[in-house]
């Protein structure tokens, strides 16, 4: 997530059509959870009725809400519906709250209703949930982290691709399932050292675990690692990376180490893109000149490591420069070289592969499609060749992006990962709600997918994609308390 995400949002917040069953926001720091709903037919005539939902937070106090239930019969529909936004698919209904009720404290109802549709006959939902948590009338405590296979303290485990899953060692399916940690990227040309001022300690990663994160992508700038610009710089940078890295290894959590910004000047780009020659933005495709020399350096620190993930290069956008030509983009995606549109010669994702393969490295590398890692559709065309096989894809979906939707999703990612491991590697939205993320991770689980949410920086959340309050995990409002109670839920080790 960077900058130029709310430059090119057009007001395209993400609607609340779901596609499945959602739940929305937990409290971050529930002491209980528990509901009452109590669904009553108003009234009923042949083929249409209205029904009321009382709902009662028997729980900790949630700040916005999603009620859900399922009809017992297919030709039972919701037509319209008030105090709510109302979605359904199949038999399953969603309704989740409006701005001016999201707030429900313990001990409080709230009354949403419905216009419906039915044939033959029309009997009432035997099961309802509020937030995921299935309402029983009483308070329960809430869901313990899962703890993985082997006890908790582990380190993170060595992982590879087999087939269309990324599994460890033994074999067993691991999602990465966390969140993105900004500023490697540019903190160090920038003035602010190399994480901002930011702790990267122990306190500061069993705050993640507090949040069930068991992957970390951390962003990286190639002058700094390579010693070129910025301070720190070279070595001293290096060796703030490699301690985080083991860090977060030791601690259970996957690091994935991701190119973030890089050299290359894109003078004829967009008036909103930075078009300095240094690597102090993000550009289209990496420079030829560095990036294989950065990864030559960072698979050399880590090779032998296969709990330490690479993520290639961050979001490419090559067809842009050549108007839009995506034959030319995926080309130049794969082949680097002289690129339409780039002043600068380019080092292509077989260009990459190749360099951190040459170290020996057998790490798992993650790669992103076009369009800033959104346009997944010609990935499998344009594969790089791995003498490993052991490559993933890299998505990245916020709610501003052209593919958007569940049907998009189900046409163009879903296809790809029946082939290949995908990996949602920044996912978000353009608000500070949660609605937009939570009908993506849903979607994610069942399609055995990893995702690591933008971003694990204090930064306030004021158009989106901030996660945190504070560096002990404050969970920001929405955003960040719907993704806790989410990762809480999961476990990484599990297939959905």
């Amino acid at each position: 997530m960077k900058r130029r995400h709310a430059l090119m949002a057009t007001g395209a917040a993400g609607a609340l059509i779901l596609g499945g069953l959602a739940f929305a926001t937990l409290p971050a720091s529930a002491a209980a959870t528990g509901c009452s709903i109590a669904y009553k037919v108003q009234s009923e005539w042949p083929g249409g009725f209205t029904a009321n939902l009382a709902i009662t937070n028997l729980g900790s106090p949630v700040r916005g809400w999603t009620a859900t239930f399922g009809f017992p019969n297919s030709d039972q529909k919701v037509t319209n519906g008030w105090s709510a936004t109302w979605t359904q698919s199949g038999t399953e209904v969603s309704a989740a709250s409006l701005d001016w009720n999201q707030s429900l404290d313990t001990g409080k109802s709230i009354s949403i209703g419905f216009t419906g549709a039915w044939k033959g006959a029309n009997p009432e939902p035997a099961s309802f949930a509020l937030n995921g948590v299935t309402c029983t009338g009483s308070a329960t405590s809430p869901t313990p982290t899962p703890t993985p296979p082997g006890g908790s303290g582990g380190p993170a485990p060595k992982l590879k691709v087999s087939g269309n899953k990324i599994v460890t060692a033994d074999e067993k399916q691991y999602r990465l399932l966390g969140v993105d940690r900004s500023s490697g990227e540019f903190a160090c040309v920038q003035g602010k050292g190399l994480w901002d001022s930011g702790p990267v300690d122990q306190a500061s990663v069993d705050a993640m675990k507090t949040w069930n994160i068991h992957a970390v992508r951390v962003p990286l700038n190639e002058e700094c690692w390579l010693g070129i610009n910025g301070s720190p710089s070279g070595a001293t940078y290096q060796q703030g990376v490699k301690d985080y890295v083991n860090l977060l290894v030791a601690n259970g959590i996957t690091p994935i180490l991701d190119l973030h910004w890089t050299r290359g000047a894109y003078t004829n780009g967009p008036d909103w893109h930075c078009k300095d020659a240094t690597a102090t933005c993000q550009k289209p495709m990496p420079d030829a000149q560095y990036a294989p020399q950065f990864w030559t350096g960072v698979a050399n620190a880590f090779k032998g490591d296969d709990a330490v993930v690479f993520d290639l290069f961050n979001e490419p956008y090559p067809e842009v420069a050549s108007n839009w030509d995506k034959t030319l983009g995926w080309t130049c995606w794969r082949d680097g070289g002289t690129c339409t549109g780039l002043p600068y010669e380019t080092a292509g994702m077989q260009d990459l592969v190749d360099a951190v393969r040459a170290t020996g490295a057998t790490n798992v590398l993650m790669l992103g499609g076009l369009e800033w890692a959104n346009d997944m559709r010609e990935w499998l065309t344009y594969k790089p060749t791995d003498p490993l096989n052991n490559l993933a894809a890299s998505w990245h979906s916020y709610s501003f992006n052209a593919c958007a939707t569940e049907s998009c999703w189900d046409s163009q990612v879903a296809p790809l990962a029946q082939q290949v491991p995908v990996v949602i590697g920044e996912f978000g939205q353009d608000n500070c709600g949660f609605d937009y993320m939570q009908r993506l991770v849903d979607w994610a689980d069942a399609h055995n997918m990893g995702y690591l949410a933008w971003t694990w920086n204090p930064w306030g959340c004021s158009t989106g994609a901030v996660l945190i309050k504070d560096w002990a995990g404050t969970p920001e409002p929405g955003i960040g308390e719907g993704l806790k109670a989410h990762l809480i839920s999961q476990d990484p080790y599990t297939t959905p």
